[in-house]
C-alpha cells in the first residue's frame, strides 16, 4: 500500500510541477479517490491470492517463526508441502507492487527533473521543487532503507536482520512520515525551534529546579 501511495503523490508533484495550470482539472478529487480506491483493491485482491495458496499448505503443529509476525516469505520457508506456485505468486507480487510503482515514482521524477531545467530563474526552480522535497525525502527514506537492511539480511540469512528489515519498513518510516510532511509547516518548525533551543538550555533550568527543590525541602525541614 506505501508502494501505491507514494506513487500516486509522485503523479501528484509531477502534475503540480510540469502541468500547473491544469492541476486543479487533473487532480481533481474523483480522480484522488478514484486512484486511492485502486490502491486498495489491488493490495486487498493481492492479499487474497496469496491467503487462498497458503490455505492447502501443511506445517509442522510446533513450527515456530523468528519473526515479530508472519510474513509471508517466512511463513513459506517452514511450509512442508510444494510452494512452487507460492513462489511463483511470490515474485509475480513482487514486479506487480514493487517494480510498477518503483517505475512510475522514477518516470515522474524524470520528468520533473527535465521540467526544473528548462526553468531560467533559480528561484523558480527553488520553489517547483520545494513543493516535492517532502514526498522525496520519504521515497528516499523508505526504499532507501528497505532495500539495504534486506539486502544485508539477504547476505547474512539471519533471522534478526530480517525482522530488523521489516521493522524498518513498516513500523519506522511510517513513524516519521507526519513529521516529514509537517517540516514545511511554520507552526512546526517554530515549535521544533523551540523545542531545540529549550534542549540547548536544559541544563541550566534543571539546576534551576533542582534548586528550587532543595530550598522546598529545607522549609518543610525547618
Amino acid at each position: 500500500m506505501d508502494n501505491f501511495l507514494l506513487t500516486v503523490m509522485a503523479y501528484d508533484r509531477f502534475v503540480a510541477i510540469c502541468h500547473p495550470l491544469r492541476y486543479a482539472l487533473i487532480m481533481s478529487p474523483q480522480l484522488c479517490g478514484l486512484l486511492v480506491l485502486m490502491s486498495w483493491v489491488i493490495i486487498f485482491c493481492v492479499s487474497l491470492i496469496h491467503i487462498l495458496l497458503m490455505m492447502p499448505l501443511i506445517f509442522s503443529a510446533s513450527t515456530e517463526i523468528p519473526h515479530f509476525f508472519c510474513e509471508l516469505d517466512q511463513l513459506l520457508k517452514v511450509a512442508r508441502s510444494d510452494i512452487l506456485i507460492n513462489n511463483i505468486s511470490l515474485y509475480v507480487a513482487a514486479f506487480l507492487i514493487v517494480v510498477l510503482p518503483v517505475s512510475g515514482i522514477i518516470f515522474s521524477y524524470s520528468q520533473i527533473i527535465s521540467s526544473l531545467l528548462r526553468m531560467s530563474s533559480t528561484a523558480s526552480r527553488y520553489k517547483a521543487f520545494s513543493t516535492c522535497g517532502s514526498h522525496l525525502c520519504v521515497v528516499l527514506l523508505f526504499y532507501g532503507t528497505g532495500l539495504g537492511v534486506n539486502l544485508s539480511s539477504a547476505r547474512t540469512h539471519s533471522s534478526h536482520e530480517s525482522s530488523v528489515a521489516s521493522v524498518m519498513y513498516t513500523v519506522v518510516t511510517p513513524m516519521l512520515n507526519p513529521f516529514i510532511y509537517s517540516l514545511r509547516n511554520k507552526d512546526v518548525k517554530g515549535a521544533l525551534g523551540r523545542l531545540l533551543s529549550r534542549a540547548a538550555s536544559g541544563p541550566s533550568w534543571t539546576s534551576d529546579l533542582r534548586t528550587k527543590g532543595m530550598l522546598q525541602s529545607l522549609k518543610q525541614m525547618m
